[in-house]
């Protein structure tokens, strides 16, 4: 059964969408299968990804609102082995529409269920909000990595975000961990992203990743080329960053890395 990981931060511009795209590209470059879960109403990770979202008929919001399975709303990707589920401007209107439904919190949860074992990994881009439908992809998730930026105002609003992952632990969803959190945007030679990153290791201590992600202007390009950094540029220091987080992950669940060496560092 796939591992679902949510990418969450109700912060905006913290490179929440960056690491879906390019987090899920990479895992399925080393040869897991993957399905990316565009849940931000702004359908950036689809667009990222080469989806056209005016021309697609099932989406996320579907599968939440008008009872479509996840089955119908897969997508194959640009990428090998990585299957997506688009968004739509619609699902802004979710937020109130899933008032009326009953267990509103369980559906995306119960949506997965049929299909979360074709994968190994199901990443979950959340939109930078705390409503209804990221408390839905949290109840839905094994764990969540929170993407912080190397900027003064970095750990303002995690306690937030910490206090709901607390809450849907306790209420909706015991399994629920942190699954690390992830310092983005980071120039070594900044005296402030170095302060940063001893404040965020500070605070959090080992659920910090060892990989930090280099800002990197062709991982800013890429998204507008329908493309990750890995198809657009491959020996940028955005890919190989991203390369380096899918490979913590997969050993820290103590997953193979089949064509790992075919792969740059």
């Amino acid at each position: 059964m796939g591992l679902v990981i949510a990418i969450a931060n109700q912060k905006g511009g913290v490179g929440k969408t960056t690491t879906a795209i390019n987090l899920a590209s990479s895992l399925a470059t080393l040869d897991k299968k993957v399905l990316l879960i565009d849940a931000d109403p702004q359908a950036n990770a689809s667009s990222g990804l080469g989806i056209d979202i005016k021309n697609v008929d099932t989406t996320i919001y579907d599968c939440l609102i008008n009872y479509a399975t996840a089955a119908e709303a897969v997508l194959p990707t640009c990428v090998n082995h990585l299957d997506i589920i688009s968004s739509h401007i619609d699902l802004v209107g979710a937020e109130l529409e899933l008032m009326n439904i009953e267990n509103r919190e369980q559906v995306l949860r119960k949506q997965l269920k049929a299909i979360r074992n074709l994968y190994d990994y199901v990443i979950i881009d959340c939109s930078p909000s705390l409503g209804i439908i990221t408390i839905n992809c949290l109840t839905a998730a094994d764990s969540v990595i929170i993407p912080v930026q190397a900027e003064y105002f970095a750990l303002e609003g995690i306690s937030k975000l910490l206090n709901t992952i607390k809450i849907i632990k306790t209420k909706l969803n015991p399994r629920l961990q942190i699954e690390g959190f992830l310092l983005t945007m980071y120039d070594a030679r900044l005296r402030l992203a170095n302060q940063i990153y001893d404040e965020v290791k500070r605070h959090f201590q080992k659920l910090v990743f060892d990989t930090v992600i280099q800002r990197n202007i062709r991982l800013s390009e890429a998204p507008s080329y329908g493309l990750p950094a890995l198809l657009y540029s491959p020996d940028s220091k955005g890919s190989s960053s991203y390369m380096m987080l899918a490979r913590e992950i997969l050993a820290k669940h103590h997953d193979s890395l089949p064509n790992a060496e075919l792969v740059k560092n």
